[in-house]
C-alpha cells in the first residue's frame, strides 16, 4: 500500500513539474524547461508525453540528435502517441535527413492520425504535404547529376552583358572596383530594404568566388602590433544587427579587418542582404574581411533553413546554384599570429591532429557526414573530459583535455569557435583556453540572448569580448522564406 501510495505522489509531483516546464517552453527559456522535463521524467520514465516534450524542447537548442533519442523513447513507451513521430520527423528534417523524416510524418500521419481522426483536416492537409515532399525528393534525385559531371555555374555568367535600367536608383560599380562608396550606399539601400540590381549582385559574388578559390582549407592571419582584429560568430540573416556591429566597433579596413566565423545565412529572413554585404567588403579589400564557412554554407541547411528561397525570390533560381558553388570554397579555420585558432564548429574525433591535416582537406564540396571536415563544422565542447555524442546528432562532444591536447600539439594558445546560442553572446570555457562567439541577438526573435563579438590586440591577442543586444529589424519573421513543410512541424 505505501508503495502504491509513493507511486501515485511521484505520478502527481511529475505532473506539477510537467506544468512547470510547459510554461518555460512557453517563455522561450528551452533548457530551463529540458531541466524541468528530466525531473519529470526522472519521477515518471513511462510518460511518453514528457520525453516528446523534451524532444520538443531539444530541437529548439538545435539539438536534433537529442531529440532524436527522446522521441525514440517516446514511440516505444507508445506506439500510437502521433507527437512522438512528429518530435522525430521535425528532428531529421532539422538534420537533412528527408526520408527518415518523411517516413516518420507519415507513420504519425497516416497510421495514426488517419485512424485516429480520419475527418480532422489539418491532418488530412498535412498527408498530402508530405506526400507532395516525396515526390519532390524522389524527382530531384531521378535527375540530380553526378558531382564529377556537374559544371560550374559561375563559368555560364557574363554579368558585363547585363544592362541596367536608367530608372535603376541603387547602388551601382563603376567599372570592376568594389569601393567603399558602393557599399555604403548598398548597405543602406538594404537597410530600407531595397534591391540590388543583379548585375551588381552578379560581380560581388563572382569576384568572391575567385579571391576565395586562392585561399587555403587554412588561412594564416598574421596581425601587426597594436593593431586590432574582430572575430564574429553567427549572424544568420540579421542584417540589422550586422549594421549594428558596424556601428559599435567601424567598418571593416585594412585597420580594422573582421574574420566572420560562419553561418552566414538562414533562419534570419535577411541573408541576402548579409551576405551581399560581406562579400562586397571582402571585393573592396580582401585583408579587411575573412570568412569561415559554417554548417550553414551548404545545400541541404539552405534549402531547409529558408536562404534557398529567399535567394530564389530576391534574385532567381541561377543564383541559389551559384551561391551553393561559391559555399564551397570558403576556408574551414584560420590561425592568426600562430596563436588562436578559430574554426565554426569544434575538434575532432581523435587526437594527433595537426594544422598540416586540416590544411590537407579537400573543402571544395558540400560537407561530409563524418570525418575532419564535418568535425570541424558540426563539433561543441562539453562540460566533462573526453568525448561524448554529439546533441546534435552530427559532429561529437569533446572536453577540456581534447582542448588541451590540440593545443600543446599545435603550438596553439586558444580556440575560438560560434555555432551555438550563448545568452551573453559568449561563452570561456575548457579552462579559458576555449572562447564560443555568437553574433546574433535575440536569435529567431524568440532566444532573447545577447550578441557579441571579440577584439585581439598584436602582440598579446588578450581577447576583449563585447556583448551587444539586438536591434529593431522590419517585419519579417524568420523564417519567412523557409519550406513550408518544416514550418508545418516546427
Amino acid at each position: 500500500m505505501t508503495s502504491m501510495i509513493e507511486s501515485d505522489l511521484k505520478i502527481e509531483r511529475a505532473e506539477e513539474i510537467k506544468v512547470l516546464a510547459n510554461e518555460a517552453f512557453k517563455a522561450n527559456k528551452f533548457s530551463q524547461a529540458i531541466d524541468l522535463y528530466s525531473q519529470a521524467i526522472e519521477l515518471n520514465g513511462l510518460n511518453a508525453v514528457y520525453w516528446a516534450n523534451r524532444a520538443f524542447a531539444h530541437t529548439k537548442l538545435e539539438q536534433y540528435g537529442s531529440a532524436i533519442q527522446d522521441s525514440s523513447i517516446a514511440i516505444e513507451i507508445d506506439p500510437r502517441y502521433s507527437k512522438g513521430y512528429y518530435r522525430r520527423g521535425a528532428a531529421y528534417l532539422a538534420m537533412g535527413k528527408f526520408k527518415e523524416a518523411l517516413k516518420d510524418f507519415q507513420q504519425a500521419l497516416h497510421s495514426l492520425v488517419k485512424r485516429i481522426c480520419p475527418n480532422d483536416p489539418d491532418a488530412t492537409r498535412k498527408l498530402k504535404e508530405c506526400e507532395k515532399a516525396v515526390q519532390k525528393i524522389r524527382f530531384e534525385e531521378a535527375i540530380a547529376v553526378h558531382e564529377s559531371e556537374r559544371h560550374s555555374v559561375a563559368d555560364s555568367i557574363d554579368f558585363h552583358s547585363i544592362e541596367v535600367d536608367a530608372q535603376y536608383t541603387g547602388a551601382r560599380i563603376e567599372g570592376e572596383v568594389v569601393t567603399l562608396e558602393f557599399v555604403k550606399k548598398m548597405m543602406n539601400d538594404f537597410k530600407n530594404q531595397k534591391h540590388l540590381h543583379k548585375r551588381y549582385a552578379y560581380q560581388i559574388v563572382l569576384e568572391t568566388r575567385q579571391l576565395l578559390q586562392a585561399m587555403p582549407s587554412l588561412v594564416d592571419i598574421t596581425i601587426p602590433d597594436r593593431c586590432n582584429f574582430t572575430v564574429c560568430g553567427d549572424v544568420h540573416g540579421q542584417f540589422y544587427d550586422l549594421l549594428n556591429i558596424f556601428e559599435l566597433n567601424g567598418l571593416p579596413s585594412e585597420e580594422n579587418p573582421y574574420l566572420f566565423n560562419g553561418d552566414f545565412v538562414d533562419r534570419g529572413s535577411f541573408s541576402v542582404e548579409v551576405i551581399l554585404t560581406l562579400f562586397a567588403l571582402k571585393c573592396m579589400c580582401p585583408t579587411a574581411m575573412y570568412l569561415s564557412r559554417g554548417n550553414h554554407e551548404s545545400k541541404n541547411m539552405n534549402k531547409i533553413y529558408g536562404f534557398e528561397g529567399e535567394v530564389r525570390s530576391k534574385l532567381g533560381e541561377t543564383f541559389v546554384e551559384l551561391f551553393a558553388e561559391v559555399f564551397c570554397y570558403l576556408p574551414l579555420v584560420h590561425v592568426i599570429n600562430e596563436k588562436v585558432f578559430v574554426v565554426h564548429g569544434g575538434l575532432f574525433s581523435v587526437d594527433g591532429v595537426k594544422l598540416s591535416d586540416i590544411r590537407a582537406i579537400d573543402r571544395v564540396c558540400e560537407p561530409p557526414e563524418e570525418g575532419l571536415m564535418c568535425e570541424l563544422l558540426w563539433s561543441d565542447p562539453q562540460p566533462q573530459r573526453g568525448r561524448g555524442p554529439s546533441k546534435r546528432g552530427v559532429g561529437l562532444s569533446f572536453g577540456e583535455d581534447v582542448t588541451e591536447r590540440f593545443l600543446q600539439e599545435n603550438n596553439l594558445e586558444l580556440i575560438v569557435r560560434s555555432h551555438e546560442v550563448k545568452d551573453e553572446g559568449y561563452e570561456i570555457e575548457h579552462d579559458g583556453k576555449l572562447i564560443t562567439v555568437f553574433s546574433a541577438p535575440n536569435y529567431c526573435d524568440q532566444m532573447g540572448n545577447k550578441g557579441a563579438f571579440i577584439r585581439f590586440t598584436a602582440p598579446d591577442l588578450k581577447p576583449d569580448i563585447v556583448s551587444f543586444s539586438a536591434v529593431p529589424h522590419p517585419d519579417v519573421k524568420p523564417m519567412a522564406y523557409a519550406n513550408n513543410f518544416l514550418r508545418m512541424f516546427s
